[in-house]
């Protein structure tokens, strides 16, 4: 029996289409609690728009990793090396084609199944030792709930191949699931959680920029996927193949010349995001207010990583404890709260100065919390610069180069460096006054302390 079509309307996709087996995915329990759980946690309390869910970026992560296979296995678009490993469409790979694309799209829709209340606020502090939301993903996907799912499809999906290309070879070998990935498998989990050609990261810029209100994560998504292809990684020392021509050997996910730009403007896209949205200063020390509350509220402190436990919990939960917390002031998590409930957060007392050195924010913060005890304050900070990605870019004579022998804005790219100091508003004023006083002392003393040798006994 032919399957049906279906459709549902998006602000990013405008359409996005599924059949009937992916309806059953996004009809089970755990897909529709994604509908609960916000994608940008407290977001919202800085940016008012910031109300989307994990379900309809779920939804598009989906609709997008569906469009780069259909570009990546269509006969023209695959070099003759690897000929053998991509799965054209048509001809006499058309059930290895059609198999792979459903266990893609599959991927796609419970990659984020198993995410916290607020999604990655304060997840690692509130899960058990070895765990985080990558494994209660795997969980859901090989649990009861989905099992009769995959039963039912013609041809039967195997979970671990769903799970191995939703997570990705990193986030499988730190799991220690003793699984390997063939080449092409790899290839597949690229096109959801890469870098530069993630399914996953495409739809998030433009969706949260859509909903922010900013026009920062934006970029021509369109063009880049339309030039992507499987080509020879580059190799790790450009000199190998001189002036960066790559050497045929490893598989990876690149681009064409013409993609080179979209894909620049993709990196920087999510820079900008880091810097303004996603670590903007109010947003992180809400982050640290629903931390104290979760800490305080959480049987035990951590929540549930049985799948049954998992799928009670949701951000209506939480939200619905911290209006209850706030106005009890016996409660458990009254005080956070209450900041979060009637926004009078910490505020800023010092932040970074370019000639700050490494560490100094940090040695201000500890030396405050002593002087003003530790409750008041707290140290926020983005995320450390990873190394630029370096792909292969076919360029219009069919030769394949590393992108960061043709990238500049590649080899530059900076990075967010926001650190802050917070005080609690009721002596945020007394609290900067003595971090002023006391800033040139502080970090003078932290750095005469990382320059003194160790003592003979603690080497």
């Amino acid at each position: 029996m032919p399957q049906r079509l279906h459709e549902v309307r998006d602000p990013i996709h405008v359409f996005a289409h599924y059949n009937d087996h992916e309806k059953h995915v996004i009809d089970s329990e755990p897909f529709q609690r994604l509908r609960h759980i916000h994608q940008l946690a407290l977001s919202y309390l800085v940016y008012p728009g910031a109300s989307h869910k994990r379900f309809e970026h779920s939804i598009g992560v989906m609709h997008l990793a569906g469009r780069i296979y259909d570009v990546i296995t269509r006969p023209d678009k695959i070099d003759e090396d690897f000929r053998s490993l991509v799965p054209a469409a048509g001809g006499g790979d058309a059930g290895e084609h059609a198999y792979w694309r459903s266990a893609l799209r599959m991927a796609a829709l419970c990659h984020d199944m198993g995410h916290l209340p607020f999604s990655h606020a304060a997840e690692s502090e509130l899960l058990p030792e070895g765990w985080d939301h990558e494994r209660i993903t795997w969980e859901i996907i090989h649990s009861e709930i989905l099992a009769p799912i995959w039963k039912s499809m013609v041809p039967k999906p195997d979970p671990d191949h769903v799970a191995k290309v939703a997570l990705g070879p990193e986030t499988v070998e730190k799991l220690h699931l003793e699984l390997d990935f063939d080449p092409w498998e790899a290839i597949l989990a690229d096109i959801i959680v890469g870098e530069v050609f993630g399914a996953d990261r495409m739809d998030y810029l433009l969706r949260d920029s859509l909903h922010t209100g900013v026009a920062y994560g934006r970029f021509d998504h369109n063009r880049l996927i339309d030039t992507i292809r499987v080509m020879a990684r580059p190799p790790q020392d450009e000199s190998d193949e001189g002036a960066g021509e790559t050497s045929q050997t490893e598989p990876a996910l690149g681009c064409e010349r013409g993609g080179l730009e979209s894909a620049e403007a993709l990196l920087l896209a999510r820079y900008f995001m880091f810097a303004q949205v996603y670590f903007h200063r109010d947003r992180l020390i809400y982050d640290e207010h629903l931390k104290d509350f979760l800490t305080a509220w959480l049987p035990d402190d951590v929540f549930p990583t049985s799948v049954a436990g998992h799928l009670e919990r949701t951000d209506n939960e939480v939200l619905t404890a911290i209006a209850q917390a706030a106005r009890d002031c016996g409660a458990p998590g009254h005080d956070p709260a209450r900041r979060i409930l009637y926004r009078d957060h910490f505020q800023v007392a010092q932040n970074r100065l370019p000639e700050d050195p490494p560490g100094a924010m940090k040695a201000i913060a500890e030396a405050a919390a002593d002087q003003f005890d530790p409750e008041n304050i707290r140290y926020g900070a983005s995320p450390k610069r990873k190394d630029p990605p370096d792909f292969p870019v076919r360029d219009r004579l069919g030769r394949s180069y590393s992108s960061l022998s043709l990238s500049d804005v590649l080899r530059t790219l900076p990075a967010s460096r926001d650190e802050y100091v917070f005080a609690a508003p009721e002596i945020r004023d007394e609290a900067e006054a003595w971090m002023d006083s006391e800033r040139e002392r502080i970090i003078a003393e932290a750095d005469a302390a990382a320059g003194e040798p160790e003592e003979e006994g603690r080497k």
